[in-house]
């Protein structure tokens, strides 16, 4: 089942305002729950973290940014 558009655009404004700050709460915990690793083995793995959470979500934000295709043209 595809999303139309506008729900598209709604689970994006979802992800980045609610779902993407709890991700980046969720990463920095499970991070401190280990000893604090060397600063560029804690850098990559936050840059690591940082890239993955794009490719579950990459269908989602294409095309939001574009005009409604189902919108009546004037």
């Amino acid at each position: 089942m595809t999303l139309s558009w506008k729900a598209r655009r709604r689970w994006a404004l979802f992800a980045l305002v609610v779902a993407l700050p709890l991700y980046i709460v969720v990463t920095v915990n499970v991070i401190e729950l280990f000893d604090r690793p060397p600063f560029l083995v804690e850098l990559a793995i936050y840059i690591a973290l940082g890239i993955v959470w794009t490719f579950p979500l990459k269908r989602l934000f294409k095309g939001v940014s574009q005009p409604d295709p189902d919108a009546p043209k004037e």
